[in-house]
C-alpha cells in the first residue's frame, strides 16, 4: 500500500462513523479505485495475517464479523503474490463453498479485481487465475475427496460446524507442498474436540473479533432485532463474540443449564437483596481477586443474581465498590466472610459507611462442600441470572471437586455461594436429621452436611 493510501486510510479511520460515508463520496474516481482492491486499507487489524513462524491460523469470529472477506482476500493476496500457487477450499456443504466462499457477497469471485478475478470452472470444482494458480473446492461432507489431494495452503471455512473430522485430517495429510505450507480456518466457534485439539497445537494462532466490530458494513436492524435477542446470553458469548465455551467434567455448574435459567431482568418486588463480599488480603498483581456479587430473592423463594462486580481492589476501593453496590441494588444487608481479615472487613465497610449493616460470616467447611447446596438450587430451577457474568459463570462451570487442592481462589463463586446461603440455604443445629422436600409433597431427600432450604 502506497503512503497516500495509507495517510487517507488513517484520516478516514479518524473520523466519526457518520462522517465517513459523505467523505468517501467525495473522493476523486481514481483514488477511490486505487484504494478499492487494497485489503490492507479497509481491514482491520484482526481481519490481517498474524506474524510468526505459524502453521495453522484460526481466525474465531462471531456470525457477521467479516471473516469471509478476511479468508477470500487472504486467498486471493497469496495467489496474486506467487507465494502459493496450489489450494485447497473447504466448506461445510457444496453449497456454502459456492454460495459464501466463491460467488458469495465476501467470495473470492466477489472481491476480486477485474485485472486478476479468477474464472470459476463449477463443474471441475476449480478456480484458476491468470497467473497459473489453482483452488480445488471441496464439501466437508465427502472426507474421502481429500484422501491425496495436495496443496501448499488451505483455507477451511466454519470448521466448528463440519460433520465429519476426517474431512480436516485428510486436508492435513495432503498439505504438504512448497516450502511454507500454511492453513487459514475461518470459523464461529463451538467446543469440539477437533477445535480443541487445533488450538492446544504449538504451530496455531489466533485471532478474535465480535459480530460488533463489523456493524459498520451489516444491516442497521440485524444489530437491533436479531444480535440483540442473545446479548447476554452463553450463545452470544459464542456466536457474537466468537468465544469458546466448554464444561468440564464434575463441575457443580454447567453452561447450557445457566443458559436454561437466564433471565432479561428480575421482578420488581425482590423480598431481599444481599451484596456479597469474599474479601482478598492484598491487592498486589498476584493476589487473588475480591468478589462481589450483588444476589435477590422473591417472595416465592427464587433467587436472581444481579451483579458480579468482582476484581482486584486494594482494601479501601472494595469497601467502596461494596457500600457503591448496597446503594445501587438498594440492598438490604452485606454478607461478608471473614476468614482473612476478621474484624478488620467489617471496619473496612464501616468506615466508608458507618450505618452500613453487615452479617459476618466464617467458612468453617470446604469450598465445595459450601457450594454444594447452592448448586442444588440451580438444579431444581430457582436460581436464575440477570443478563450474562461471563468471569463468574466460566468460574463456576470449573468448580470441581478439587477446587480445595487447587492453586488460585474461586472468589467470585465463593461470593455467589455466601449470597445464596444467606437467602435460601440455613445451616442446622448439629445432630438434628437434615432432608430437603424436593416435589412439594410429602417426599423428602437427605441433604447431609448439616444443610437444609429455606421455606
Amino acid at each position: 500500500m502506497s503512503d497516500d493510501l495509507r495517510s487517507l486510510r488513517e484520516l478516514i479511520a479518524a473520523l466519526p462513523v457518520e462522517q465517513r460515508a459523505a467523505f468517501l463520496a467525495g473522493l476523486p474516481v481514481d483514488v477511490l479505485a486505487a484504494a478499492t482492491y487494497e485489503w490492507a486499507f479497509w481491514a482491520r487489524p484482526d481481519q490481517l495475517e498474524p506474524s510468526g513462524p505459524w502453521l495453522t491460523w484460526l481466525m474465531r469470529s462471531g456470525r457477521g464479523a467479516g471473516k469471509t472477506r478476511a479468508g477470500a482476500e487472504w486467498v486471493r493476496a497469496k495467489a496474486e503474490s506467487g507465494t502459493y500457487g496450489l489450494f485447497n477450499l473447504v466448506g461445510r456443504t457444496d453449497g456454502d463453498v459456492r454460495g459464501t466462499m466463491v460467488e458469495g457477497p465476501s467470495g473470492l469471485l466477489t472481491i476480486s479485481a477485474p485485472h486478476f478475478r479468477p474464472i470459476y470452472r463449477s463443474r471441475l470444482h476449480k478456480l484458476e487465475w491468470s497467473n497459473g494458480a489453482k483452488a480445488f473446492l471441496f464439501s466437508a461432507e465427502e472426507p474421502d475427496r481429500l484422501r491425496g489431494p495436495q496443496c501448499e495452503a488451505a483455507w477451511c471455512d466454519e470448521l466448528a460446524s463440519w460433520k465429519y473430522p476426517e474431512t480436516y485430517q485428510n486436508l492435513r495429510f495432503g498439505l504438504r507442498l512448497g516450502h511454507n505450507p500454511r492453513c487459514l480456518i475461518t470459523s464461529t466457534p463451538r467446543p469440539t474436540r477437533l477445535i480443541r485439539e487445533i488450538i492446544a497445537q504449538k504451530t496455531t494462532v489466533q485471532t478474535q473479533s465480535s459480530t460488533y466490530a463489523n456493524s459498520a458494513n451489516l444491516a442497521p436492524d440485524y444489530i437491533d432485532l436479531i444480535i440483540a435477542d442473545y446479548v447476554g446470553t452463553r450463545l452470544g458469548r459464542q456466536e457474537i463474540y466468537g468465544e469458546i465455551l466448554e464444561d468440564v467434567p464434575g463441575a457443580l455448574w454447567h453452561h447450557a443449564r445457566l443458559d436454561e435459567l437466564r433471565v432479561k431482568q428480575a421482578p420488581d418486588d425482590l423480598k431481599q437483596i444481599v451484596v456479597a463480599v469474599d474479601p482478598a488480603v492484598s491487592s498486589s498483581e498476584e493476589a487473588d481477586e475480591t468478589g462481589i456479587v450483588v444476589v435477590g430473592a422473591s417472595e416465592g423463594k427464587e433467587a436472581y443474581v444481579l451483579a458480579d462486580l468482582s476484581r482486584r481492589y486494594a482494601p479501601i476501593d472494595w469497601a467502596r465498590e461494596v457500600v457503591k453496590a448496597y446503594q445501587r441494588y438498594q440492598a438490604n444487608l452485606v454478607v461478608a466472610e471473614v476468614n482473612q481479615g476478621g474484624e478488620m472487613v467489617r471496619d473496612m465497610l464501616r468506615q466508608v459507611d458507618s450505618s452500613l449493616p453487615v452479617k459476618m460470616v466464617h467458612a468453617k467447611r470446604g469450598k465445595y462442600q459450601r457450594a454444594e447446596p447452592a448448586a442444588a438450587l440451580y438444579e431444581q430451577g430457582r436460581v436464575h441470572h440477570v443478563g450474562c457474568h461471563a468471569a463468574l459463570e466460566d468460574q463456576m462451570c470449573t468448580f470441581t471437586s478439587d477446587i480445595d487442592r487447587r492453586q488460585g481462589s474461586p472468589d467470585r463463586v465463593d461470593a455467589l455461594v455466601w449470597g445464596l446461603t444467606h437467602l435460601l440455604v440455613k445451616r442446622r443445629e448439629p445432630g438434628v436429621a437434615q432432608s430437603i422436600n424436593l416435589f412439594g409433597g410429602g417426599h423428602t431427600q437427605p441433604l447431609g452436611g448439616g444443610w437444609t432450604w429455606t421455606h
